[in-house]
């Protein structure tokens, strides 16, 4: 969860008439009791910065209640994000769907696309396949290209409408259209494998270089895959090679599987034990024969070298250099790896299991697994088992092992992990209440380019909370999180 969430727009600059806002929002002017709302979640400066009203999220609840009480659609949903967030009132996800529920039925398309997904993961609601579905139609009509997408994916697993591949396409090409990277993904996917819409190698290498474009790592694989065979696109190694490295960095980030470089071995006189390039040579470019090295990664596979078996599976999950894609042969080799303690597949079976994607969804599992990686030191799974803690999923809820995870992802310098204990101190969340020792993660974590420690840093800075107060300081920082795409903070520069 980020702090300091924007739900409408703040007002800067001369001092506004607050005691006449605030008596028309008492005589239930529905306008007048938003801006209200408004000014209590972001604050009101005057010229230079200089703060007028602090925010205070209680009150902003208090007038977004007021308005959306009466029938307001706009205040509905940012009631239900009140509650989903927990400001300035307890967490409690089933008001925050009644709220969505009442603005999706009065036709708010963002409503209608956060209540799909409440029914989609049972969080606030009963889980209801069939009204997840219906929820993100509605919102994917209106425009919507996380509905469309979601809607897409629903298509293609079968849940909550009957399996429609061409369905799928459809509502993965309009959320591509809108810029939707994981729909353009799962679009160039739809078009390599000619899955409810014809094959045609050189839609798919479009639609693949637009999503790794936007970062999307497993996209630029892909395409750069596709240069490096020549489908779709004229075969160029120097292409591929610039797709791979742009791969390398987002792995960890996205939750996609760490490689490692290791030289040859043999076992006895002949047998090459194994010879383990960078996954698509992105590193040395090496892998010039994909059948050759496939076949050398499934004999060691099967001497049981667990690297060989990491990689065997993970070329059964994407179908990859010579073997059709198939998810039971993919866990079965991760499986082999991870129970020799190999933490990639450790890791790699935990986030299958969260997701659910291919098996059958299992937190406890996951959790296992998450555990064996954390154990070996792994940054990334020490963070999702922390917050699984956090959440009490596929665990007992343990707040203590929930701060005992996180921070140990923390301390190896785990970006999101730093965010989240900073956010944690912030909001006294399982830790006492601590302000300078929120704004030290922030920092830590912006520094490393994380855009919603920036704007959090930012925020502070511009509140004198935990830090000595600084606007020049807080523009700096709001300006690195608006450069990386922030919308709030984007929306909060206009103003300084």
């Amino acid at each position: 969860m980020i702090i300091f969430l924007v739900f409408a727009c703040s007002v800067f600059g001369q001092a506004p008439r607050v005691d006449a806002l605030r008596q028309k929002a008492e005589q239930g002017d529905v306008e007048a009791q938003i801006d209200l709302g408004s000014m209590y979640t972001t604050g009101v400066y005057g010229d230079g910065g200089v703060v007028l009203m602090a925010w205070n999220y209680a009150e902003a609840a208090k007038w977004y209640r007021k308005a959306a009480g009466q029938g307001n659609k706009r205040a509905q949903w940012i009631l239900g994000d009140i509650y989903a967030n927990g400001q300035g009132v307890a967490r409690d996800d089933a008001e925050a769907a009644k709220w969505y529920r009442k603005a999706a039925e009065q036709g708010d398309a963002l409503a209608q696309a956060t209540l799909g997904v409440m029914y989609a993961t049972g969080q606030g609601v009963t889980k209801d396949e069939m009204e997840a579905a219906k929820w993100y139609r509605k919102a994917a009509e209106q425009g919507d290209a996380i509905a469309q997408y979601n809607l897409g994916v629903m298509y293609i697993n079968g849940q909550g409408v009957a399996k429609d591949e061409t369905e799928a396409a459809k509502w993965y090409h309009k959320a591509a259209e809108q810029e939707h990277e994981k729909a353009q993904y799962n679009l160039g996917n739809m078009y390599a494998d000619g899955r409810g819409v014809a094959k045609d190698d050189a839609e798919a290498a479009k639609w693949f270089r637009k999503a790794a474009e936007q970062g999307d790592a497993m996209a630029a694989i892909a395409i750069g895959y596709m240069y490096n065979t020549g489908q779709g696109v004229t075969k160029d190694e120097i292409e591929a090679t610039k797709w791979y490295r742009a791969a390398q960095p987002s792995y960890m980030d996205k939750q996609i599987f760490a490689w490692e470089m290791r030289s040859d071995v043999f076992i006895g006189d002949e047998t090459p034990k194994y010879n383990l390039r960078n996954m698509y040579g992105a590193a040395l470019f090496v892998a010039k024969d994909e059948t050759r090295v496939t076949n050398w990664w499934r004999k060691s596979a099967e001497l049981g070298l667990p690297d060989a078996q990491y990689n065997l599976g993970f070329l059964y999950g994407q179908g990859w250099w010579g073997v059709d894609k198939n998810y039971a042969e993919m866990i079965k080799w991760y499986r082999k790896a991870a129970e020799q303690g190999h933490l990639s597949a450790q890791y790699a079976l935990g986030v299958i299991y969260t997701k659910g994607d291919c098996v059958t969804k299992d937190d406890a599992e996951s959790v296992k697994w998450f555990r064996k990686a954390a154990d070996q030191g792994l940054p990334d799974a020490q963070y999702n088992l922390g917050n699984m803690y956090a959440d009490g999923q596929g665990v007992a809820k343990d707040d203590t092992e929930a701060i005992k995870w996180i921070r140990k992802a923390a301390d190896q310098g785990y970006a999101s992990a730093q965010d989240n204990l900073g956010n944690m101190y912030f909001n006294g969340r399982i830790v006492a209440k601590d302000e300078a020792e929120a704004a030290k993660w922030f920092r830590k974590a912006a520094e490393q380019s994380n855009a919603d420690a920036q704007y959090n840093l930012g925020m502070m800075y511009l509140y004198g909370r935990g830090v000595t107060r600084d606007v020049n300081e807080a523009k700096i920082w709001l300006n690195k999180s608006a450069s990386m795409k922030n919308e709030k903070a984007v929306e909060i520069l206009k103003f300084l």
